[in-house]
C-alpha cells in the first residue's frame, strides 16, 4: 500500500502577530477565517480577529462580539472598539442575535444572511459552508477556519459542532475555547503536530469520535500508542501529555480522530 501523505498542523496563529501577518496570511501561506458562535469570547479573540481575512458571526455570536470585545479593552471607548471589530457577515437562523445588534452592524455595512428556512443544519455548518463557498479569500487551498465559541455551553451543541468537523473533513477547522482547541485528523493522512509550548500543552488527547480505530500509532507523547485500538467502551487516549522534549507529535490511524490540547492561560 502506498504511504499516506503527511499533513502538518501548528497553533502558531495564537502567537503574537508580526506586522506582516495582519493581512490574514502567515509566513507558511495559511489564510484564516474567523467564525464566532454564541459563547463567551476567549481572551485571544482580538488576536485571531486581526489575523483573519474574513470574520463571520453565527447568529448570536454577533451579540458576543458586540458585548465582549469592549470588555477585552476596558480602558477604551466601547463604540470605538465596536467599530474596529465589525463582522463582515452575520449568518444563521437569526433567532438569537438581538435586534439592536443586528441593526447596529447592518448600518455599518455588515452583510446579514437569514438562513431560518434551513432547520436541518447548525449555525456552525451554515457558516463553514458560507466561508468555503462564498468568502472573498482568493486561494482556499490553504484556508483554515478558526471557530470561537464552539466548545462549552450545552453538550448537544458541542457534539453538533464536533460533527461539523466530520462533515467537512477536507477543510481545516479548529474549534477553540479559553481552555483548549480541537481539530480533526483525517485517516487519509499521517499527521505532524508542531507543538507551540509557550501557548499550548502539555495535556492532550486523541478521541475516536465517529468510528473505532483498530490501529493508531503515535510518537512524542508520554503514553504513546503502538498499533493500539481505541473505541468508546474501550480505551481512548484522554489525559495524555506531550513529552517535555517533544517539538512534534506524530499520529497515524486507520480512523478519523479528534486531537485536543490544552491552552496555557498566561499566553
Amino acid at each position: 500500500m502506498a504511504p499516506r501523505p503527511a499533513m502538518s498542523h501548528s497553533s502558531a496563529f495564537l502567537l503574537p502577530s508580526p506586522s506582516a501577518a495582519a493581512a490574514g496570511a502567515d509566513a507558511d501561506g495559511a489564510a484564516y477565517a474567523l467564525l464566532v458562535l454564541n459563547q463567551r469570547l476567549p481572551r485571544f479573540a482580538p488576536r485571531l480577529w486581526d489575523r483573519a481575512q474574513v470574520r463571520v458571526c453565527a447568529d448570536g455570536g454577533a451579540n458576543r462580539v458586540f458585548d465582549g470585545m469592549p470588555e477585552l479593552f476596558p480602558g477604551q471607548d466601547p463604540d470605538e472598539v465596536r467599530r474596529r471589530y465589525k463582522p463582515d457577515v452575520i449568518k444563521g437562523d437569526l433567532d438569537s442575535v438581538r435586534p439592536e445588534v443586528k441593526e447596529y452592524y447592518s448600518n455599518m455595512g455588515t452583510q446579514i444572511v437569514d438562513e431560518s428556512h434551513d432547520q436541518d443544519t447548525t449555525d456552525l455548518h451554515k457558516c463553514v459552508a458560507f466561508i468555503t463557498e462564498n468568502s472573498a479569500i482568493p486561494n482556499k487551498s490553504n484556508l483554515c477556519i478558526l471557530a470561537l465559541g464552539a466548545l462549552g455551553g450545552r453538550f448537544d451543541h458541542e457534539m453538533g459542532n464536533i460533527n461539523v468537523l466530520h462533515l467537512f473533513p477536507n477543510n481545516r477547522i479548529i474549534l477553540l475555547s479559553d481552555d483548549c482547541l480541537i481539530f480533526l485528523l483525517p485517516r487519509t493522512h499521517t499527521h505532524n503536530i508542531h507543538i507551540e509550548r509557550s501557548i499550548e500543552g502539555p495535556h492532550c488527547g486523541l478521541i475516536p469520535i465517529g468510528a473505532p480505530s483498530a490501529t493508531t500509532t503515535t510518537t512524542g507523547l508520554q503514553w504513546n500508542l503502538d498499533n493500539t485500538s481505541m473505541s468508546f467502551g474501550g480505551l481512548i487516549s484522554t489525559s495524555n501529555i506531550v513529552r517535555e522534549e517533544s517539538t512534534v507529535v506524530t499520529i497515524t490511524s486507520d480512523s478519523d480522530l479528534i486531537w485536543t490540547i490544552s491552552l496555557r492561560h498566561h499566553s
